[in-house]
Protein backbone atom coordinates (compact mmCIF):
# COMPACT_ATOMS: atom_id res chain seq x y z
CA UNK A 1 0.00 0.00 0.00
CA UNK A 2 0.98 3.72 -0.77
CA UNK A 3 -0.30 7.16 -0.15
CA UNK A 4 0.32 8.54 -3.34
CA UNK A 5 -0.17 6.22 -6.36
CA UNK A 6 -0.63 6.51 -10.65
CA UNK A 7 -4.18 6.34 -10.61
CA UNK A 8 -4.88 9.85 -9.04
CA UNK A 9 -2.49 11.30 -11.68
CA UNK A 10 -4.55 9.68 -14.84
CA UNK A 11 -7.68 11.28 -13.13
CA UNK A 12 -6.20 14.88 -12.86
CA UNK A 13 -5.12 14.13 -16.73
CA UNK A 14 -8.34 13.08 -17.53
CA UNK A 15 -10.53 15.89 -16.15
CA UNK A 16 -7.91 18.18 -18.18
CA UNK A 17 -8.99 16.11 -21.28
CA UNK A 18 -12.83 16.67 -20.38
CA UNK A 19 -12.78 20.40 -19.78
CA UNK A 20 -11.07 20.34 -22.85
CA UNK A 21 -13.83 18.69 -24.15
CA UNK A 22 -16.17 21.06 -23.06
CA UNK A 23 -14.42 23.91 -23.83
CA UNK A 24 -14.51 22.76 -27.29
CA UNK A 25 -17.77 21.80 -27.30
CA UNK A 26 -18.81 25.50 -25.99
CA UNK A 27 -17.17 26.86 -28.81
CA UNK A 28 -20.19 27.25 -31.47
CA UNK A 29 -17.75 28.72 -34.31
CA UNK A 30 -15.32 25.79 -33.64
CA UNK A 31 -15.36 23.91 -37.07
CA UNK A 32 -15.22 20.13 -35.79
CA UNK A 33 -17.23 21.02 -32.76
CA UNK A 34 -18.64 18.02 -31.95
CA UNK A 35 -15.85 15.39 -33.30
CA UNK A 36 -13.12 17.09 -31.58
CA UNK A 37 -15.51 17.50 -28.27
CA UNK A 38 -16.04 14.14 -28.57
CA UNK A 39 -12.43 12.71 -28.87
CA UNK A 40 -11.27 14.65 -25.66
CA UNK A 41 -14.34 13.34 -23.78
CA UNK A 42 -13.81 10.12 -25.05
CA UNK A 43 -9.95 10.31 -23.96
CA UNK A 44 -10.55 11.78 -20.73
CA UNK A 45 -13.64 9.02 -19.91
CA UNK A 46 -10.57 6.57 -20.04
CA UNK A 47 -8.21 8.22 -18.46
CA UNK A 48 -10.61 8.70 -15.12
CA UNK A 49 -12.76 5.90 -14.98
CA UNK A 50 -10.85 2.86 -17.24
CA UNK A 51 -9.64 1.64 -14.06
CA UNK A 52 -13.44 0.69 -13.31
CA UNK A 53 -14.67 -0.18 -16.43
CA UNK A 54 -14.48 -3.90 -18.02
CA UNK A 55 -11.85 -4.50 -20.66
CA UNK A 56 -14.31 -5.01 -23.67
CA UNK A 57 -15.80 -1.49 -23.01
CA UNK A 58 -12.23 0.37 -22.69
CA UNK A 59 -11.94 -1.57 -25.85
CA UNK A 60 -14.81 0.22 -27.62
CA UNK A 61 -13.68 3.66 -26.22
CA UNK A 62 -10.63 3.04 -27.74
CA UNK A 63 -11.92 1.71 -31.18
CA UNK A 64 -14.05 5.42 -30.84
CA UNK A 65 -11.51 7.24 -30.39
CA UNK A 66 -9.50 6.25 -33.18
CA UNK A 67 -12.68 6.40 -35.55
CA UNK A 68 -12.44 10.02 -34.50
CA UNK A 69 -8.84 10.15 -35.33
CA UNK A 70 -8.55 8.44 -38.50
CA UNK A 71 -11.45 11.13 -39.61
CA UNK A 72 -9.40 14.23 -38.76
CA UNK A 73 -11.59 15.20 -35.59
CA UNK A 74 -8.41 14.99 -33.32
CA UNK A 75 -7.05 18.60 -33.65
CA UNK A 76 -7.44 22.18 -34.68
CA UNK A 77 -7.60 24.46 -31.92
CA UNK A 78 -9.04 27.75 -31.21
CA UNK A 79 -7.84 28.75 -27.85
CA UNK A 80 -6.88 32.48 -27.46
CA UNK A 81 -3.46 32.54 -26.27
CA UNK A 82 -0.94 35.79 -25.33
CA UNK A 83 0.75 37.66 -28.45
CA UNK A 84 4.30 37.84 -28.92
CA UNK A 85 4.64 41.19 -27.50
CA UNK A 86 3.15 40.28 -24.19
CA UNK A 87 5.09 37.00 -24.43
CA UNK A 88 8.29 39.33 -25.09
CA UNK A 89 7.72 41.43 -21.91
CA UNK A 90 7.02 38.55 -19.54
CA UNK A 91 10.47 37.24 -20.76
CA UNK A 92 11.96 40.22 -19.94
CA UNK A 93 10.16 40.62 -16.51
CA UNK A 94 10.80 36.79 -15.46
CA UNK A 95 14.17 36.29 -16.73
CA UNK A 96 15.54 33.55 -15.73
CA UNK A 97 13.26 32.76 -13.28
CA UNK A 98 11.19 31.51 -16.43
CA UNK A 99 12.80 28.12 -16.00
CA UNK A 100 12.66 27.06 -12.65
CA UNK A 101 9.12 25.34 -13.01
CA UNK A 102 11.04 23.03 -16.09
CA UNK A 103 14.18 22.13 -13.71
CA UNK A 104 11.58 21.30 -10.76
CA UNK A 105 10.04 18.80 -12.60
CA UNK A 106 13.48 16.40 -12.99
CA UNK A 107 14.68 17.62 -9.61
CA UNK A 108 11.66 16.13 -8.11
CA UNK A 109 11.91 13.28 -9.90
CA UNK A 110 15.57 12.63 -8.79
CA UNK A 111 14.90 13.30 -5.32
CA UNK A 112 11.90 11.23 -4.73
CA UNK A 113 13.11 8.57 -6.98
CA UNK A 114 16.39 8.00 -4.91
CA UNK A 115 15.25 9.25 -1.29
CA UNK A 116 11.76 9.84 -0.54
CA UNK A 117 10.22 6.59 -2.61
CA UNK A 118 11.87 5.12 0.52
CA UNK A 119 9.55 6.93 3.52
CA UNK A 120 7.54 4.62 5.04
CA UNK A 121 4.94 5.50 7.78
CA UNK A 122 2.64 3.35 9.36
CA UNK A 123 3.87 0.16 6.91
CA UNK A 124 2.60 2.38 3.72
CA UNK A 125 5.33 3.71 1.13
CA UNK A 126 4.79 7.48 0.16
CA UNK A 127 4.76 6.66 -3.29
CA UNK A 128 3.39 3.47 -4.76
CA UNK A 129 7.58 1.51 -5.41
CA UNK A 130 6.17 -0.23 -8.65
CA UNK A 131 5.94 3.29 -10.19
CA UNK A 132 8.03 5.47 -8.05
CA UNK A 133 9.80 7.18 -10.78
CA UNK A 134 6.69 7.82 -12.96
CA UNK A 135 4.94 9.05 -9.80
CA UNK A 136 7.16 11.63 -8.90
CA UNK A 137 7.61 12.66 -12.22
CA UNK A 138 3.69 14.09 -11.91
CA UNK A 139 4.40 15.51 -8.47
CA UNK A 140 6.94 17.46 -9.85
CA UNK A 141 4.49 18.52 -12.71
CA UNK A 142 1.91 19.54 -10.02
CA UNK A 143 4.78 21.88 -8.18
CA UNK A 144 5.89 23.19 -11.42
CA UNK A 145 2.75 24.41 -12.09
CA UNK A 146 2.06 25.95 -8.74
CA UNK A 147 5.17 27.38 -8.90
CA UNK A 148 4.80 28.98 -12.61
CA UNK A 149 1.51 30.29 -11.42
CA UNK A 150 2.67 32.26 -8.54
CA UNK A 151 5.72 33.68 -10.86
CA UNK A 152 3.19 34.56 -13.03
CA UNK A 153 0.54 35.77 -10.98
CA UNK A 154 -1.92 34.14 -13.46
CA UNK A 155 -4.72 31.65 -12.34
CA UNK A 156 -5.32 28.00 -12.79
CA UNK A 157 -8.11 28.99 -15.31
CA UNK A 158 -5.34 30.33 -17.45
CA UNK A 159 -3.68 26.85 -17.11
CA UNK A 160 -6.50 24.91 -17.60
CA UNK A 161 -6.97 27.20 -21.08
CA UNK A 162 -3.32 26.87 -21.97
CA UNK A 163 -3.13 23.05 -21.22
CA UNK A 164 -6.28 23.03 -23.39
CA UNK A 165 -4.83 25.17 -26.52
CA UNK A 166 -1.77 22.02 -26.24
CA UNK A 167 -3.58 19.25 -25.86
CA UNK A 168 -5.64 20.70 -29.13
CA UNK A 169 -2.61 21.61 -31.33
CA UNK A 170 -1.09 18.14 -30.14
CA UNK A 171 -4.36 16.12 -30.95
CA UNK A 172 -4.21 12.77 -32.00
CA UNK A 173 -0.38 12.71 -31.56
CA UNK A 174 -0.61 12.64 -27.53
CA UNK A 175 -2.19 8.86 -27.67
CA UNK A 176 0.41 7.88 -30.51
CA UNK A 177 3.16 6.80 -28.02
CA UNK A 178 0.50 4.66 -25.92
CA UNK A 179 -1.03 2.78 -28.34
CA UNK A 180 2.56 1.78 -30.36
CA UNK A 181 3.41 0.23 -26.00
CA UNK A 182 0.83 -1.67 -26.50
CA UNK A 183 1.12 -2.86 -30.26
CA UNK A 184 4.43 -3.95 -28.56
CA UNK A 185 3.00 -6.05 -25.78
CA UNK A 186 0.39 -7.96 -28.71
CA UNK A 187 3.43 -8.52 -30.93
CA UNK A 188 5.21 -10.26 -27.71
CA UNK A 189 1.97 -12.16 -26.90
CA UNK A 190 1.74 -13.10 -30.34
CA UNK A 191 5.12 -14.72 -30.87
CA UNK A 192 6.63 -12.25 -33.04
CA UNK A 193 10.04 -11.78 -31.13
CA UNK A 194 10.87 -15.93 -31.64
CA UNK A 195 9.85 -15.84 -35.34
CA UNK A 196 12.65 -12.68 -35.52
CA UNK A 197 14.94 -14.55 -33.82
CA UNK A 198 14.60 -17.35 -36.40
CA UNK A 199 15.05 -15.00 -39.49
CA UNK A 200 18.06 -13.58 -37.87
CA UNK A 201 19.65 -17.11 -36.88
CA UNK A 202 19.59 -17.99 -40.45
CA UNK A 203 20.25 -14.54 -41.95
CA UNK A 204 23.23 -14.02 -39.46
CA UNK A 205 25.99 -16.04 -37.85
CA UNK A 206 25.10 -15.58 -34.22
CA UNK A 207 27.04 -18.11 -32.93
CA UNK A 208 29.81 -15.21 -32.74
CA UNK A 209 29.17 -13.13 -29.72
CA UNK A 210 29.67 -9.70 -31.65
CA UNK A 211 27.44 -10.78 -34.07
CA UNK A 212 24.67 -11.33 -32.00
CA UNK A 213 25.44 -7.92 -29.96
CA UNK A 214 25.15 -6.29 -33.58
CA UNK A 215 21.90 -7.70 -34.52
CA UNK A 216 20.51 -6.78 -30.98
CA UNK A 217 21.19 -3.24 -31.21
CA UNK A 218 20.45 -3.03 -34.85
CA UNK A 219 16.61 -4.55 -34.44
CA UNK A 220 16.29 -2.10 -31.52
CA UNK A 221 17.12 0.69 -33.86
CA UNK A 222 15.13 -0.70 -37.07
CA UNK A 223 12.18 -2.22 -34.95
CA UNK A 224 11.82 1.59 -33.30
CA UNK A 225 12.19 3.35 -36.29
CA UNK A 226 9.34 1.14 -37.80
CA UNK A 227 6.98 1.40 -34.73
CA UNK A 228 8.25 4.95 -33.44
CA UNK A 229 8.61 3.84 -29.67
CA UNK A 230 11.35 1.88 -28.04
CA UNK A 231 9.52 0.20 -25.66
CA UNK A 232 7.29 -1.47 -28.02
CA UNK A 233 10.41 -2.50 -29.64
CA UNK A 234 12.34 -3.78 -26.83
CA UNK A 235 9.70 -6.16 -26.07
CA UNK A 236 9.66 -7.89 -28.93
CA UNK A 237 13.53 -7.61 -30.15
CA UNK A 238 14.46 -8.44 -26.46
CA UNK A 239 12.21 -11.53 -26.03
CA UNK A 240 13.61 -12.44 -29.89
CA UNK A 241 17.45 -11.30 -29.79
CA UNK A 242 18.49 -9.84 -26.50
CA UNK A 243 17.91 -13.09 -24.17
CA UNK A 244 18.26 -16.00 -26.33
CA UNK A 245 21.10 -15.18 -28.74
CA UNK A 246 23.31 -12.99 -25.79
CA UNK A 247 22.40 -13.77 -22.78
CA UNK A 248 21.60 -17.62 -22.74
CA UNK A 249 23.54 -18.67 -25.96
CA UNK A 250 26.70 -16.76 -24.96
CA UNK A 251 26.54 -15.59 -21.27
CA UNK A 252 25.82 -11.88 -21.39
CA UNK A 253 25.24 -9.52 -18.25
CA UNK A 254 20.92 -9.41 -18.70
CA UNK A 255 20.99 -5.93 -16.87
CA UNK A 256 23.65 -4.62 -19.16
CA UNK A 257 21.42 -5.70 -22.64
CA UNK A 258 18.28 -4.21 -21.35
CA UNK A 259 19.96 -0.31 -20.71
CA UNK A 260 21.71 -0.47 -23.50
CA UNK A 261 19.51 -1.88 -26.20
CA UNK A 262 16.79 0.44 -24.83
CA UNK A 263 19.40 3.18 -25.67
CA UNK A 264 19.87 2.23 -28.88
CA UNK A 265 16.07 2.06 -29.42
CA UNK A 266 16.09 5.73 -28.61
CA UNK A 267 18.38 6.25 -31.24
CA UNK A 268 15.89 5.01 -33.80
CA UNK A 269 13.36 7.14 -31.72
CA UNK A 270 15.29 10.53 -32.90
CA UNK A 271 14.61 9.31 -36.29
CA UNK A 272 11.44 8.26 -36.94
CA UNK A 273 8.04 10.40 -37.52
CA UNK A 274 6.47 7.50 -36.33
CA UNK A 275 7.71 8.95 -32.81
CA UNK A 276 5.37 11.45 -32.72
CA UNK A 277 5.16 13.16 -28.97
CA UNK A 278 9.07 13.68 -29.96
CA UNK A 279 9.76 14.51 -33.75
CA UNK A 280 6.60 15.92 -34.87
CA UNK A 281 4.62 18.02 -31.58
CA UNK A 282 7.45 20.40 -31.68
CA UNK A 283 6.78 21.15 -35.17
CA UNK A 284 3.32 21.68 -34.41
CA UNK A 285 3.90 23.76 -31.75
CA UNK A 286 6.88 25.88 -33.31
CA UNK A 287 4.87 26.38 -36.51
CA UNK A 288 7.66 25.28 -38.75
CA UNK A 289 7.21 24.89 -42.27
CA UNK A 290 9.76 21.74 -42.44
CA UNK A 291 8.11 19.23 -41.08
CA UNK A 292 11.46 16.96 -40.72
CA UNK A 293 13.35 19.93 -39.45
CA UNK A 294 13.72 18.28 -36.00
CA UNK A 295 14.56 14.59 -36.72
CA UNK A 296 17.14 16.55 -39.25
CA UNK A 297 18.57 18.28 -36.63
CA UNK A 298 18.74 15.12 -34.31
CA UNK A 299 20.04 12.43 -37.11
CA UNK A 300 23.84 13.71 -36.66
CA UNK A 301 23.71 12.64 -32.87
CA UNK A 302 21.59 9.53 -33.35
CA UNK A 303 23.91 7.73 -35.15
CA UNK A 304 27.04 8.82 -33.41
CA UNK A 305 25.24 7.59 -30.42
CA UNK A 306 24.10 4.48 -32.35
CA UNK A 307 27.80 3.16 -33.31
CA UNK A 308 28.80 4.29 -29.42
CA UNK A 309 26.11 1.56 -28.07
CA UNK A 310 27.24 -0.69 -30.45
CA UNK A 311 31.01 -0.62 -28.92
CA UNK A 312 29.66 0.31 -25.62
CA UNK A 313 27.76 -3.23 -25.80
CA UNK A 314 30.42 -5.05 -26.76
CA UNK A 315 32.99 -3.83 -24.18
CA UNK A 316 30.61 -4.07 -21.12
CA UNK A 317 27.77 -7.17 -22.10
CA UNK A 318 30.54 -10.16 -21.85
CA UNK A 319 33.10 -8.35 -19.12
CA UNK A 320 30.68 -7.72 -16.59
Amino acid sequence: MSFLDLGEFYVLAGALMVATAVRVGLDAGHPRRWGLASFWALLGVTFVFGSHFPPAVVGYLVLGIAVLAATGNAQGSREATTGPAERVASAARLGNRLFWPAVLVPATALVGSLFLGQVRWRGHFLADPANRSVIFVCAGSLIALATALRLTRSSLGTAVGEGSRLLQTVGWALILPQALAALGGLFAQAGVGMVVAGLVERALPTQHAPVAVAAYCLGMFLFTLCMGNAFAAFAVVTGGIGVPLIVQAHGGNPAIVAALGMLSGFCGTLLTPMAANFNLVPVMLLELEDKNAVIRAQAPIAVALLAFNLLLMEFCVYRF
